[in-house]
């Protein structure tokens, strides 16, 4: 039910029981690990320039993340709040010394071979990426404090697709190794430590159903960011394999087998 909707609220609001169950379902139909671009990856089944704009698109979502949290940031009045969420900023962007997870995910594309200032310059992104993931900070920046927080609760279902992910990149890409994969061991702590604190803080603050139910759908509008952007990447990269002009375009030797 639309929040908001004639009925929204007369009906009681969910249990907590209730309310990680629907949570759950989320995860469960509609999270990116389902999607056959994820498949692919995973089970070794891309060659190195495939593989290769999956990680320079990705980087666009990385580098985004601090500029979410710093808008959400901006509109919390709780000083405690901000301090707890500020953490976020500095896994991912680091401290003074700058070793935070975006240094960790350019290990990735070193291995991969890209050149990290074209990485860095954004210049060969997808459209499809850019606009999903400014989607995403519009989101944030303009729908209510509660909204913004329950978007990052995909946070739920991240330790396993990164477990996933490391299990079948090390499996399959001879490049894969620990240096590679340093952004994504990290994250499966620090995800399950974020999503502890996002997951209490939605919960107590989701009073009525009209809440809880903007909390479901913030969650859904956070899955469909994450599944259009391989939406992007699988049509230009995989089928029917149309780049659009301007685009990252594979060199022909990173078109074979990665494996």
């Amino acid at each position: 039910m639309v929040p908001g909707a004639p009925g929204t609220e007369t009906e009681p609001p969910r249990t907590e029981p209730e309310m990680l169950a629907a949570l759950s379902r989320i995860g469960e139909e509609r999270y990116h690990s389902l999607h056959p671009f994820h498949r692919l990856l995973h089970d070794g089944e891309l060659d190195h320039g495939q593989v290769q704009a999956w990680a320079l698109n990705r980087y666009y979502y990385q580098c985004s993340i601090p500029r979410k949290d710093l808008t959400l940031m901006a509109r919390i009045a709780d000083v405690d709040l901000r301090l707890e969420w500020r953490s976020r900023v500095i896994d991912h962007e680091g401290d003074m010394d700058g070793s935070g997870g975006l240094a960790r995910y350019l290990q990735l594309c070193e291995r991969l071979g890209l050149d990290l200032d074209y990485v860095r310059s954004c210049a060969g992104l997808l459209p499809g990426t850019r606009f999903a993931v400014d989607a995403y900070i519009a989101f944030v920046r303009e729908r209510s404090v509660l909204e913004a927080i329950a978007s990052s609760l995909t946070e739920l279902y991240a330790p396993a697709i990164h477990r996933e992910r490391i299990a079948g990149l090390s499996r399959h890409y001879p490049w894969a190794d620990d240096y590679a994969l340093a952004y994504f061991k990290k994250r499966i702590n620090q995800a399950r430590r974020d999503v502890d604190f996002g997951r209490a803080w939605v919960l107590r603050n989701a009073r009525t159903r009209a809440e809880q139910d903007a909390v479901l759908d913030a969650v859904r509008f956070k899955t469909d960011v994450l599944w259009a952007q391989l939406d992007a990447l699988h049509s230009a990269y995989v089928e029917p394999k149309r780049i659009p002009p301007g685009c990252f375009a594979p060199q022909p030797q990173d078109q074979e087998h990665a494996a």
